[in-house]
């Protein structure tokens, strides 16, 4: 049988990229954590920002030659030899969904590729305690672990040019909320009402990897 080992690539002179092997579930993504909190204490490292299954590492002090890039990526083996699930207490945040209509334009789609009604698609969606994995695609957005499979849906192949702050989709395997307006090929099933960044707060970005989101139904449009 053959081991998976990590990619490390490096993002130009001054970042790289730590991808774990496997597929995405919450205990590797812990992992991500436990490595991300050790490296960060490592004096070349400047940030270290976990992300889905990765983590990138901004150098402070950027590994000069080959050979020391290749120190630096052995530490970096070994570190994720030895890392431990690493949980994270977080808050537990509900957010009333109102699914279809206006909200939730893509919602037959995800009716005709699942099979299911749209009452069971919201029971499914609404089910669950998401856990926030990490941040990223935009400021304050929280990629959520903990989706059913049998609502998974393809992403759409043409993207939309934009979806407003609030709309809650579904991409692939994947749930989430668009924290601010923009473009996305995620299928948007509905709309809920939150401020997920203010660059005026400490921290900015209102949840955090180990958050929990809950979606309440708040109504469904047909």
């Amino acid at each position: 049988m053959t081991v998976q080992r990590p990619s490390i690539s490096l993002l130009g002179t001054t970042a790289l990229i730590f991808e774990a092997p496997g597929e995405m579930n919450l205990d590797l993504q812990q992992r991500i954590w436990a490595l991300a909190h050790e490296t960060q204490a490592w004096p070349e490292i400047r940030e270290a920002v976990p992300g889905m299954n990765n983590l990138m590492l901004t150098f402070l002090h950027p590994p000069r030659g080959a050979g020391a890039l290749q120190a630096l990526e052995a530490r970096l083996h070994d570190a994720w030899d030895a890392a431990v699930a690493r949980p994270r207490e977080g808050r537990v945040v509900e957010l009333p969904v109102v699914y279809g209509g206006p909200g939730g334009p893509h919602m037959a789609d995800v009716v005709a590729h699942t099979g299911l009604s749209i009452e069971r698609i919201v029971e499914l969606h609404s089910a669950p305690l998401y856990p926030v994995y990490a941040l990223g695609s935009h400021p304050g957005y929280c990629y959520l672990g903990g989706m059913d499979a049998r609502i998974a849906t393809p992403r759409r192949k043409v993207p939309v040019l934009s979806i407003p702050g609030g709309a809650v989709s579904i991409g692939g395997a994947q749930t989430g909320v668009s924290a601010s307006a923009g473009p996305s090929g995620w299928n948007t099933i509905g709309s809920t009402s939150m401020c997920f960044f203010d660059p005026a707060e400490d921290p900015p970005a209102a949840l955090q990897p180990g958050d929990m989101i809950r979606f309440r139904v708040e109504g469904i449009v047909r």
